[in-house]
Formats: C-alpha cells, sequence, structure tokens
C-alpha cells in the first residue's frame, strides 16, 4: 500500500470537533489562526492529492488544472499553514487544539516543499554512483523497482512481480519454481551487486542508519504504537518466529519452494480467481461488511504499465471536511499490477481496499484527517484481507473451500515472511555494517527451515526494503495488531469472515472515524481494553502444529 496513508476520531472530539472550528470564527486570533491554518491544510492536501494521481499515470489533469498548477497551489497552501501557524502564541493553545497545531506542523516538516509521490523518478542505474545522497540513492533504487520487478524475464514472457509469487504458490514442477526464482537475479544485483560492503543497498542502508536519530526510527515509532520498546518488539517478533518454527515440519525447504509448500490453499483455490472476477469479489465482500465501494467512487488502476508504481498502494484524491454545513466526501484510489488471479493476489488487493475503508470512515476535522500510526493502518488493512483464508469466507465469495489447516498455513506463511522482513529491517538499521544476505539467511534458515543461501540476495523483493529503511516492522509487528483487533472483533461482533453488516459503522465509531486526534497507542488501548499483545497471534500460529507420531 502506499506507505504513508492517514485517519481517526476520539470520542469526545467526535461531540463537536466541527463546532470547535465554529468556534475560532468568533474566538480569538489564536482561535482564528488555527481555523485559517487547518482550511489551508486541507487545500494543500487536496493538491498533494491532484499530484499524486496525475504522478501515477491515471489522469493528465485533475479539476482541470495539469500538475504544474496544482504544485503552484500546494506551494502557496503550504505557505499559508506555515504563516498561520507562526500567528498562534505558544502557551495560547490546549487540547485538542494544540494537538490540532502540532500534527500539521509534524506533517509540513515531514511532506517539504515539493513532495514525492509514489511514481518512479529516478533510474536504477544511479544507483552505481558513490557520489549520490541517500535520499537520492533510495530514490534509484526505489527506481530499479519499477525497471525490473514487473518485468521479469520467465519462459519466453514476462513476469510481474506479485505475479511471480503467486506462480512460485502455485507451479508444481521444482524446476520451473527455481527457474522464475532465479528470474529475480537482475534486481537482486542491482540492489545489492554480490552483498559487498559498497553494494548500493549497503551503502544506503549504512548512511540511513548513521542518519536516523531515535525519534525519526520506525523501529521505535512501531514500538511506541504497542506500548513497548525497540527490545521488547524484537523479542516478541523472534518469539512468533520460533512458535511458527516449532508448529511446523521441520523438513528443509528450498528458498523457491517455500510458497509452494505452504500454498496448497492457492492452488486449490487459484483457479476460482479470475482475473476479471478478483476485483468484484471484493467489493462484494465489503458491501457486506457494510461499506460500498461503488457508492463510494474508489478510483482503481490495477492492470500493470510500463513507468508505473512497482507496489500496490492506496492514496487519497481528496480528503473529506465540512463545507457550507454539509460533509464533503472522502475520494479514494488504489494503484496495483494485477496480470492475472489468485488467492494472494486477491488477499493483496483487499489489504489495499482495507486502507480505502479506513480513510471513507473519517470523519474529523482537518487536522486529523490521516490514519495515524503507519503499523496501525497497515495491522487494520489486514484484518478484512486476513478473512480471505477463511473457509467460510472462500465458500461464500468462490463456492469452493479448501480445509482450515490448508488455508490457515498458506495464510501464516506468508505473514512469518512479514515478521522476518521486519527483523531483518529491524536488525539492519541497528547493526548496518552486516551482510544482509547473512543476517536474512540466519532468520531463515533458523525460523523458517529454509536451506541457506547466503551467496543470494533473495530478500531483496520487498520495495519498502529499499525505499523506507524500517518500513517493513510495520507489517511484521501489524501482525500482532491485526490478530488482537480480529479477536476483538469476533468477541464484540461474532463472525465477520462471511459477511456482516455491522462491521463497518461498529468500527468506523469505535476505532477509525476519529483520525489523528489522539495518539494510535491511546486509541488501541482503548479499544482493547488492554495493551497490545502477540498472544492472540500465538493462539492462531498454535492452531497448525503438527501432531506428534
Amino acid at each position: 500500500m502506499n506507505e504513508g496513508i492517514a485517519g481517526r476520531t476520539n470520542r469526545l472530539a467526535t461531540v463537536s470537533l466541527f463546532g470547535l472550528l465554529l468556534l475560532g470564527a468568533t474566538g480569538s486570533a489564536g482561535d482564528r489562526s488555527l481555523d485559517a491554518a487547518e482550511q489551508a491544510y486541507a487545500d494543500m492536501n487536496d493538491a498533494y492529492g491532484a499530484m499524486s494521481l496525475i504522478d501515477s499515470g491515471l489522469q493528465s489533469t485533475w479539476e482541470g488544472r495539469d500538475r504544474a498548477q496544482w504544485l503552484e497551489r500546494y506551494s502557496a497552501k503550504r505557505a499559508a499553514v506555515l504563516a498561520s501557524l507562526q500567528k498562534i502564541p505558544a502557551d495560547r493553545l490546549a487540547g485538542v487544539d494544540a494537538r490540532a497545531a502540532q500534527v500539521m506542523r509534524e506533517a509540513i516538516d515531514a511532506a517539504g516543499s515539493s513532495p514525492d509521490s509514489m511514481a518512479p523518478t529516478a533510474r536504477c542505474s544511479d544507483a552505481q554512483r558513490r557520489d549520490l545522497a541517500p535520499d537520492a540513492l533510495r530514490q534509484s533504487l526505489y527506481g530499479c523497482f519499477a525497471e525490473l520487478a514487473n518485468s521479469l524475464r520467465f519462459e519466453n514472457g514476462l513476469v510481474t512481480r506479485v505475479g511471480a509469487f503467486d506462480l512460485l504458490t502455485r507451479m508444481e514442477e521444482p524446476a520451473r519454481r527455481k527457474a522464475l526464482f532465479f528470474a529475480f537475479v537482475p534486481l537482486w544485483q542491482s540492489l545489492n551487486g554480490n552483498s559487498e560492503p559498497q553494494s548500493p543497498y549497503r551503502r544506503m542502508i549504512a548512511a540511513t542508519s548513521a542518519a536516523m536519530s531515535p525519534e525519526d526510527s520506525p523501529i521505535n515509532a512501531a514500538a511506541r504504537t504497542v506500548g513497548a520498546d525497540a527490545a521488547r518488539i524484537e523479542r516478541w517478533l523472534e518469539q512468533i518466529l520460533d512458535t511458527w518454527r516449532r508448529v511446523t515440519d521441520d523438513e528443509p525447504i528450498e528458498p523457491w519452494d517455500y510458497r509452494f509448500v505452504h500454498g496448497a490453499a492457492e492452488r486449490e483455490l487459484g483457479p476460482a480467481i479470475a482475473r476479471e472476477a478478483m476485483q468484484p469479489i471484493n467489493e462484494r465482500f465489503y458491501l457486506d461488511l457494510g461499506a460500498d465501494l461503488k457508492r463510494w467512487g474508489v478510483l482503481y488502476d490495477l492492470d500493470p504499465r510500463t513507468g508505473k508504481a512497482p507496489l500496490a498502494y492506496t492514496d487519497y484524491v481528496r480528503r473529506g471536511r465540512e463545507a457550507n454545513g454539509a460533509w464533503q466526501p472522502t475520494l479514494v484510489r488504489i494503484s496495483g499490477n494485477y496480470a492475472h488471479g489468485g488467492l494472494g493476489l486477491l488477499n493483496e488487493l483487499v489489504h489495499e481496499n482495507g486502507h480505502a475503508v479506513h480513510m471513507m470512515a473519517l470523519r474529523t476535522r482537518p487536522a486529523f484527517m490521516d490514519l495515524g500510526d503507519a503499523v496501525f493502518y497497515e495491522a487494520f488493512a489486514d484484518v478484512p484481507s486476513w478473512s480471505v483464508y477463511e473457509p467460510a469466507w472462500q465458500q461464500k465469495y468462490l463456492g469452493v473451500s479448501a480445509t482450515q489447516e490448508r488455508s490457515l498455513r498458506s495464510l501464516y506463511a506468508t505473514v512469518m515472511l512479514d515478521v522476518a522482513w521486519g527483523l531483518f529491517d529491524l536488525r539492519m538499521l541497528r547493526e548496518p555494517q552486516r551482510n544482509p544476505n547473512e543476517v536474512w539467511t540466519e532468520i531463515t534458515h533458523r525460523y523458517l527451515h529454509i536451506v541457506p543461501h547466503p551467496e543470494l540476495s533473495w530478500w531483496a523483493v520487498r520495495v519498502q526494503l529499499v525505499d523506507s529503511p524500517g518500513y517493513m516492522i510495520n507489517y511484521g509487528l501489524g501482525s500482532v495488531i491485526t490478530a488482537d483487533i480480529r479477536k476483538q472483533i469476533t468477541q464484540n461482533l461474532g463472525s465477520v469472515d462471511a459477511g456482516n453488516a455491522r462491521w463497518y459503522p461498529w468500527l468506523a465509531e469505535k476505532v477509525l472515524a476519529s483520525g489523528q486526534t489522539q495518539e494510535t497507542s491511546q486509541l488501541l488501548r482503548d479499544f482493547l481494553g488492554r495493551p497490545v499483545s502477540p498472544q492472540a497471534l500465538l493462539e492462531q500460529l498454535e492452531r497448525l502444529r503438527v501432531p506428534s507420531n
């Protein structure tokens, strides 16, 4: 997904969030300045959404303006936000208003004067240059994914990265799986060479780690969200992976066979999921959950094309806001690269639409119209997407189902890769001088029973590892939050895997609508009634335990 989304609303703030804004119109200069800042902030965000849409290649203009005109508007509104915030005395604001000003200042600092979009802008070949600054090097490595990852050469044709993952799960012939696995070699070499100390990735991770303060660390940020520290979440990841190690067969697996060994459900159900059926299935499921994607007008861009962002993501086109006494709704778009259908691909599509649902649920003041901490919004998007691997979901939406054991094994084999990548990211940022191939080999051999291949950079298949070092913690640790939220939903609403119309309105009220009104860590604690815990995920993994002979 777009690794920078946003959204939620505090129960107290919902009493009259917009009332606070209306009071600002007749209140003090500080109140009026905050109101002006928020209106300009909303305009700035909408200008960014328009630029992001145009950069994606889906449209060349939006609402009669081209990119240059939207950039001009973005710059003007950004300056207006800063000017209004500077007029507010430091001690003038308190409570929710003080937080609104803080959130806007932090967002302005993070966005910069010329914000990036998900569209690739740099050349892969530039990653070989030794004089690139860390940001430019990361952009070049992202360019490698754009140039190489969605055009893997295999059997006289081209395969996308996510398509290759699906084929590795479904192809019966070991030799073909190995050949497809090695189709990634040009990508791996462009990113990490032979894993020598001066490879592009190793230069990038060393520079990124050196420049990253504890406050900037995505590892520490994710830990704060769950009320822990980096050392504790590392132990959680190790505990999760060790549980997988104990409950699965310890027969050694070649890396090109891992997805196949655990992917019986994908092979059984894949033929029931044609490419053209994916979106209708997705829409029907969410409609049964009380979320009408068609009525909301979500924009979709799901076919591969040259120059397109190399990963699936979701972004705003326009954020909702109060205007002339009525709510102007949010508009969202989703980008993906789906050349064919499959269970894992459908799972990814449902995940991206989970972000769309989260965005559409936001109903708050402009300062708080975002999704909150990354580990939370990635975790929430998996709350509905994990249902794809439940037999009840499969039977209703596909007309056929795999056994529960096969389905859960397919799901958690993929989740364990995310946990492994999260642990890898954490360790590489902490010890950037280490050989990444060796770090990845240690993790996958110890916990996933995978045959060591330290000569291969086969960890380098996730864009986030080179574009946003540390981001994979949001998927790995996010699985803990996903399992916890799903357990809480079941306890309150019953099963939702085959649809439950209470799901969307209940979650919107309880956890989604308030955006950034309060810290995500407090939001989760309030929703769960306790701190986040890995126990729910560990309980799910124990269901897979191999019976002793």
